[in-house]
């Protein structure tokens, strides 16, 4: 046993371990390493490569939470977006002009003060105003205020005014591409910032139903629900101002040409061609009265269905 130990060529080298995690041979012929030894060096390279893996992932998720804005930063960017000169809105071509005015409908129609609350439904309602007015710093100044007021929107309140935003943001961007490209610039901060309050609440069902089954009439600046026993009231004036129409025009032609005397042929002519006239206005009244009358009614049952 001895001599075998004697006729080793090489000594055992010496395995160590750096703070750095770098592995060093040194030659010892008098010192043999043990398992022990290995064990110990092992278990400290693994416990220095611990601490870099997590706070490497706490970094990353750091950093991807800090990538969301928030809702008063959308809202920031988007009164940005409006800060365009004075004129910007009246130099607008019609048809443009017809898309903003609809924009504004979609903004601030229905009940917009019992869905999006007192203040910020009055808000909405005069930047609409001022969008159909053409008026660009009124729009500006107006929406300026949207960030300071929606930390105090409910979760339904919060949800409403994002699906306005995106409803009438969808309208700026059918308006193409214009100047600059401001209105485009509008658009999609105006449906970006939409979907992130629509995403951030979830609204009660009261509220979508209600929502869905309410509709507006615009005449101008007057808005009209439309409910089962107004549209049953319109039918019911459809009907009765067709009558009148129709009596009407059936008296006229009873009237005969010979009882009537006229100072000249051109009063002749003249009263001819008014009696044509007269004739042609009551019948076209009594076919649209008709018309509303059965589309009144129609709708009314509709209506009526829905709310059962």
């Amino acid at each position: 046993m001895a001599s075998s130990l004697l006729l080793l060529p090489q000594p055992i080298t010496n395995l160590t371990s750096s703070s750095s995690g770098t592995l060093f041979f040194h030659q010892n012929p008098q010192h043999v390493p043990s398992l022990t030894s290995l064990k110990i060096t092992r278990k400290t390279t693994l416990s220095i490569s611990k601490p870099f893996t997590v706070s490497f992932a706490l970094t990353e998720s750091d950093s991807s939470k800090s990538i969301q804005p928030s809702s008063q930063t959308l809202l920031q960017e988007l009164a940005d977006c409006f800060d365009l000169p004075s004129d910007y809105f009246a130099k607008l071509p019609g048809d443009l002009r017809l898309d903003l005015n609809d924009a504004a409908f979609d903004l601030s129609n229905g009940p917009v003060l019992d869905e999006c609350g007192q203040e910020l439904g009055e808000t909405l309602l005069n930047i609409s105003q001022a969008w159909e007015q053409a008026e660009t710093s009124t729009s500006s100044t107006l929406a300026n205020k949207l960030p300071e007021l929606e930390s105090s929107l409910t979760d339904s309140a919060r949800s409403a005014f994002g699906q306005r935003l995106m409803s009438a943001g969808r309208r700026f961007q059918s308006m193409g591409q214009y100047g600059q490209g401001e209105l485009q610039k509008i658009a999609k901060a105006m449906i970006a910032t939409g979907k992130h309050l629509s995403a951030s609440s979830v609204p009660t069902a009261t509220n979508e139903e209600s929502k869905q089954e309410t509709r507006m009439l615009k005449f101008g600046e007057l808005q009209v629900e439309v409910t089962p026993a107004k549209a049953y009231i319109g039918a019911v004036i459809g009907y009765v101002f067709g009558i009148l129409s129709w009596e009407l025009v059936q008296g006229i032609q009873a009237i005969p040409d010979s009882s009537l005397q006229y100072a000249n042929d051109n009063a002749l002519l003249l009263a001819k061609s008014l009696r044509g006239a007269l004739i042609a206005l009551f019948y076209s009244s009594t076919i649209l009265s008709a018309f509303t009358t059965v589309g009144l009614f129609i709708l009314a049952r509709q209506l009526e269905s829905k709310e059962k």
